[in-house]
């Protein structure tokens, strides 16, 4: 049996201030279709400014939207190919 190398290739970029930093996610799958889901984290104001870990932080959460969106489009592209409903279950 042959098997097949597959990659996808996810970007992020970040939009940051001294108190706020936004992740937007994408990805572009083979056939075409693009994937876009955005994350954001807040400073505290009495926490040290470390944009890292803001970074890591929306980073995550538009990592997980992102992971959201293709769970249902996965369950869309079932459905309309088995004429029955699926049930996505939720990590």
């Amino acid at each position: 049996m042959m098997h097949t190398a597959v990659g996808w290739h996810v970007e992020l970029e970040f939009l940051e201030d001294d108190q706020h930093t936004r992740a937007a996610a994408l990805v572009r799958l083979p056939d075409g279709t693009e994937v876009r889901a955005h994350g954001h984290a807040t400073r505290h104001h009495t926490d040290s400014n470390q944009p890292r870990v803001g970074e890591e932080i929306a980073a995550a959460r538009a990592l997980n939207e992102l992971a959201m969106q293709m769970l249902t489009k996965a369950h869309g592209e079932i459905d309309a190919a088995s004429g029955r409903t699926s049930h996505p279950i939720h990590v």
